[in-house]
């Protein structure tokens, strides 16, 4: 009888133990050419069509962002988009990139905010940082209260100064920027977002435009609107 060789073993390849699977990807509709995994398209889905995505409320498509930040970030990058992802807030969103082209189509339409808006964004923002990233959960009357002390001539009749302030409010809520709270409708809960979208500068500006409206400053609506 002739002897088998001996395997050297430490010769084989290794194996990854943490390696995934293959995954078979099956079309998800008739003409489905799409070379990512479902997970991805449907974090793309969201980051496309939403505000911004949040671990708080959308746990599941958040991770998939985080998984497939870098295919995500390519097929963004295409349409002249940039994802944010913001470290401390667990916050996903896109962003218009800033460049002059001949050629390019803005996807995002710019939504401009008033000058109650922007002062009251300002106040939640600073509320938010002061927080440690803790939620923080503001009323109606206490935002109404942070504005008790404009004295521009506009605004000296208070049904008006009122109706101001709940504009702005439900502009805020619109923008996802302020969540209604589920037990008191005339609560709400301000999102992280507004720590990423409010950078220092911003803050300044705005500073400045709210102290111009506590030493009687012009009209809010003859001051520009910011974006």
């Amino acid at each position: 009888m002739t002897a088998e060789p001996e395997v050297d073993f430490s010769s084989l390849p290794e194996v990854d133990q943490n390696a995934r699977p293959p995954h078979q990807r099956r079309p998800r509709f008739d003409g489905d050419v799409s070379e990512l995994p479902d997970r991805a398209c449907w974090a793309l889905q969201h980051l496309l069509t939403r505000r911004y995505i949040s671990a708080d409320a959308d746990s599941d498509i958040y991770s998939w962002v985080l998984e497939y930040r870098d295919q995500l970030s390519v097929r963004l990058s295409e349409l002249d988009l940039i994802m944010r992802i913001v470290d401390g807030t667990d916050v996903a969103f896109v962003e218009q990139a800033r460049y002059e082209s001949a050629r390019g189509i803005k996807l995002l339409r710019r939504e401009p905010l008033g000058t109650y808006d922007s002062i009251l964004a300002l106040h939640l923002a600073q509320m938010m940082r002061a927080s440690g990233g803790q939620a923080v959960l503001i009323s109606r009357e206490e935002m109404h209260g942070l504005f008790s002390g404009v004295l521009n001539d506009t605004d000296r009749d208070a049904v008006t100064f009122a109706a101001r302030i709940d504009g702005a409010i439900a502009r805020l809520a619109g923008l996802e920027i302020l969540r209604r709270s589920r037990d008191d409708e005339d609560s709400y809960t301000i999102s992280p977002v507004i720590t990423a979208i409010m950078t220092a500068s911003v803050i300044t500006e705005l500073q400045q435009q709210f102290e111009q409206l506590l030493s009687g400053g012009a009209p809010a609506e003859e001051e520009p609107e910011n974006d």
